[in-house]
């Protein structure tokens, strides 16, 4: 175990050996957290807080200082930031690995990097590295989906739940989920160019550029208009308005599209640094029996307004589709094995649903009410549907709300209110 300080935050590191199919444990793979904790209290006993991170894909923050929801949480706890299996350093898939392999072989290996295996690495974690007590959770995003699936396969391990943006839908469908996700974007979009009404013209010259012209990236792809599209997927953020604005903002460079545009697109829409957020962002709701089948694609064509020919052209969101495997070079290696699972007919079962309405372990969860991600009304249905959950509804922040002070704070007070998380007995 290597251990030292960084300002404000003593850190230890620790890995460990798991298996890659919990369910056939003969490869194994590295799975890798970062525990943070005060200087001053790093010989006390602590309890435990593991971070979720959002994804599929994530891996585990890695923190500057003792600030924001880690420095509340650093007052009376270990921090605990893992990188999800197949990121950071717990054994990344990368497209090296991926292009060495059959399609179908590929397709099993991705199979291995879900939600139930990630909680199975997390209850290896407390149990073999931490201790073995409960602790608390914290999950963003993805993070909550994560959290059902720990609620539902090893709820005895938990203390406290906390979810910011991330309550999934327990009984899940990729087709409902995009049914109500395209309207939202497309919400989203209306305030953008309300904001920016003098980026509809531009966005459009940008457009009509990239459909006449064979114009290329820096790293030889060409850049298409549903490529363009996609920069969207930042709308849900709190920024993120301003970002793509200030992108458009420098796009050409007299006539032509300008090489600062074209290397910031590249930067926002390669994939290279978390291909794993393109490759399980569908599978991720397999659940059970019937296949995800690029329900994002089958939703859009329903959605005219949508379209690369359609003025204003509207940007898309936390969509992936089959054409982007095929265009986006750092994914090309994954095509083969996502094109099998999206016909997948059955996965493993995530959420046991008569375990989560009998559960007792405290949950607190901030519900973004314009959230453009993770549908609040799916969300306050799991809330109705789970033991113990308390659900709290704000248009104050975006899908990012955790990054302020105030967020993670206010949950913990809603759990301290009703007597604090389960304790070990």
């Amino acid at each position: 175990m290597i251990s030292y300080t960084i300002p404000g935050m003593h850190v230890r590191e620790h890995t460990a050996e798991v298996p890659l199919d919990w369910a056939n444990p003969a490869e194994t793979i590295t799975v890798f957290a970062r525990e943070l904790v005060d200087p001053a209290r790093k010989d006390e006993d602590l309890p435990c807080l593991l971070f979720l991170q959002g994804g599929p894909g994530g891996k585990g923050p890695r923190p500057l200082g003792p600030v924001g929801w880690v420095g509340h949480a650093l007052k009376t706890h270990r921090v605990v930031l893992m990188d999800q299996r197949g990121t950071g350093r717990s054994t990344p898939v990368s497209a090296r690995r991926m292009a060495s392999m059959p399609a179908a072989d590929g397709a099993a290996y991705l199979a291995c990097f879900r939600a139930d295996s990630i909680v199975a690495d997390a209850e290896h974690l407390r149990t073999r590295v931490f201790g073995g007590r409960r602790w608390s959770t914290l999950g963003q995003s993805y993070g909550g989906f994560l959290t059902m699936t720990y609620l539902s396969k090893a709820p005895e391990g938990l203390s406290a739940c906390y979810v910011t943006g991330g309550l999934p839908s327990i009984e899940p469908s990729a087709a409902e989920v995009y049914r109500r996700t395209y309207p939202r974007v497309a919400a989203k979009n209306r305030e953008y160019f309300r904001r920016y009404p003098h980026d509809i013209g531009q966005v459009g010259r940008i457009a009509d550029r990239l459909a006449e012209s064979d114009v290329r990236l820096p790293d030889g792809d060409r850049l298409t208009v549903r490529r363009l599209q996609t920069i969207g997927l930042d709308f849900g953020m709190k920024p993120g308005y301003e970002r793509v604005h200030w992108l458009i903002d420098e796009a050409f460079d007299g006539d032509e599209l300008s090489d600062t545009f074209l290397s910031q697109l590249l930067t926002g829409t390669s994939f290279l640094a978390n291909p794993l957020f393109a490759a399980l962002q569908e599978s991720a709701y397999g659940s059970g029996d019937g296949a995800t089948g690029w329900a994002a694609q089958a939703e859009r064509s329903r959605h005219p307004e949508f379209a690369e020919e359609a003025r204003p052209l509207l940007f898309t969101g936390e969509m992936m589709y089959p054409w982007m495997f095929e265009e986006i070079r750092g994914l090309r290696p994954f095509q083969g094995a996502v094109e099998l699972m999206a016909q997948r007919q059955s996965w493993p079962e995530l959420y046991d649903l008569e375990r989560l309405a009998a559960n007792d372990v405290p949950v607190a969860a901030a519900v973004y009410f314009d959230d453009m991600y993770v549908d609040s009304g799916l969300q306050l249905d799991t809330a109705s549907r789970v033991g113990n959950v308390q659900a709290w509804v704000t248009n104050e922040y975006e899908h990012d709300g955790l990054g302020t002070d105030r967020v993670f704070e206010r949950l913990t007070e809603l759990v301290a209110a009703i007597g604090g998380g389960i304790q070990d007995r």
